[in-house]
C-alpha cells in the first residue's frame, strides 16, 4: 500500500467548514444603551410639552370665562356725568323683533336708563327701521307713555333713512317726529304672507298627507289648499290689528294728521309728504333736535348693546345648543 495515497476511499479529506463569529456592529461600546436614553428622554420632553400645552389651555379657558363674567355683570354705561345736561340718545335700527337689537326688552332698558338720569333732558329717539313685529312695537310704544308721565320729560323721534310700519307705531307715542325731506315714513298696514303649492303637487303628482285633531289645526298650511273660512278669519285677524295701529296713530298725532284718503292705506311718504299730511312735525335731524328743540347739545348714547362678551356668551351657548340638537337627532327614534 502506497503511504502517499490518503487514508479511506481515496479521495482528498475536506476540512469541516469553520464556524462564522458574528461580527459586532459598526459603533462605540454601549450605544445600545445611549441610543435607550434618547428615546427615553425624547419621550419625556413630549409628556412635558403636552402637560405644558394643557395647563395653557387650561388658564386660556379660566380667562375666557373670567372675561366672559366680567363683561356680563358689567354692562356700558354712559361715559358721562349723570347731573351734567345733555340729550339721551336711543338708536332703534333694522328689524323690531324679539330676538333683534331693536328688541322691546333692549329698547325698553335704555329708556328706562335714560329717563332716570337727573341730567337727561329729553330723549330722542333715533330710528331707521322698515317696521316688524306689532307686539313688540306696541310694548315700547306704552312704556314711552309710562315712562314720560312718571319722570314728566319729553321724547322726540328722528328718523334717519326709514321708519315704517311697527316703527311708525313707535315713533306715534312721541310728542313730535322729526324727518330728513327724503325719508320714507309710513306703512300704516299689516301683512301675513306666505306660499301655497298645492297646484305644483298636482302636477308632480305628489299627495299631501295631513293628520289633525282639530279641524282647523292645518290651518295656512303651505301645502293644502286654503278655503274660504280660513281664508276670512285670516282677514278678521289682520283687520283687527290694523283698527289697533290706526288707533294708536290716531291717539299720538291727534289733529296734527291732515284728511287724506289712503293715509292709513299701507302706503308710505318721503318725509316731506309726511310733514305735510301730519304724519310728521318738521324736518330735522338729531343735531338739530339737541341743539334747538332739547337746548342740550351734548349727546350720550343709551342705547343697549351686547358687548364682546355677550356676544361671546352667545355664540358659545348657541354652538353648545347646536351640538345639543345634534346629539337628540342622533338618538333612533321609536317607530
Amino acid at each position: 500500500m502506497n503511504e502517499s495515497q490518503p487514508p479511506g476511499n481515496g479521495l482528498p479529506e475536506t476540512p469541516a467548514p469553520a464556524v462564522r463569529r458574528a461580527e459586532a456592529p459598526d459603533g462605540p461600546p454601549g450605544w445600545e444603551r445611549a441610543s435607550f436614553e434618547k428615546l427615553m428622554f425624547a419621550t419625556l420632553e413630549e409628556q412635558r410639552r403636552a402637560r405644558r400645552w394643557r395647563t395653557i389651555r387650561s388658564f386660556a379657558w379660566l380667562l375666557f370665562f373670567v372675561f366672559l363674567f366680567w363683561g356680563l355683570m358689567s354692562r356700558g354705561s354712559p361715559a358721562t356725568d349723570k347731573t351734567t345736561p345733555h340729550t339721551a340718545v336711543i338708536e332703534i335700527k333694522g328689524e323690531i323683533a324679539s330676538d333683534s337689537d331693536a328688541s322691546a326688552e333692549s329698547v325698553v332698558a335704555s329708556m328706562r336708563t335714560a329717563f332716570e338720569d337727573s341730567g337727561s333732558q329729553a330723549i330722542v329717539l333715533l330710528i331707521n327701521s322698515p317696521g316688524g313685529s306689532p307686539v313688540q312695537a306696541g310694548i315700547i310704544n306704552d312704556e314711552i307713555k309710562r315712562l314720560r308721565a312718571k319722570h314728566k320729560k319729553p321724547v322726540y323721534a328722528v328718523v334717519e333713512e326709514s321708519c315704517a310700519s311697527a316703527a311708525y307705531y313707535i315713533a306715534a307715542a312721541t310728542d313730535r317726529i322729526f324727518v330728513d325731506k327724503a325719508s320714507i315714513v309710513g306703512s300704516i298696514g299689516v301683512l301675513m304672507d306666505g306660499f301655497g303649492f298645492t297646484g305644483l303637487m298636482d302636477k308632480l303628482g305628489v299627495e299631501r298627507r295631513l293628520m289633525t285633531a282639530g279641524e282647523n289645526k292645518g290651518f295656512l298650511d303651505p301645502f293644502s289648499p286654503q278655503t274660504e273660512k280660513h281664508r276670512a278669519f285670516a282677514q278678521s285677524m289682520l283687520d283687527q290689528v290694523h283698527k289697533q295701529f290706526i288707533d294708536v296713530v290716531k291717539a299720538g298725532r291727534g289733529k296734527r294728521l291732515k284728511d287724506t284718503p289712503e293715509l292709513f292705506s299701507g302706503l308710505f311718504w318721503t318725509g316731506q309728504q309726511a310733514v305735510e299730511i301730519g304724519l310728521a312735525d318738521q324736518l330735522g335731524s338729531l343735531d338739530f333736535v339737541a341743539r334747538e328743540i332739547v337746548k342740550a347739545e351734548e349727546l350720550v348714547d343709551y342705547t343697549r348693546r351686547d358687548n364682546v362678551a355677550e356676544r361671546l356668551a352667545k355664540k358659545f351657548g348657541a354652538a353648545i345648543g347646536e351640538g345639543a340638537i345634534r346629539a337628540v337627532k342622533a338618538v333612533p327614534a321609536l317607530r
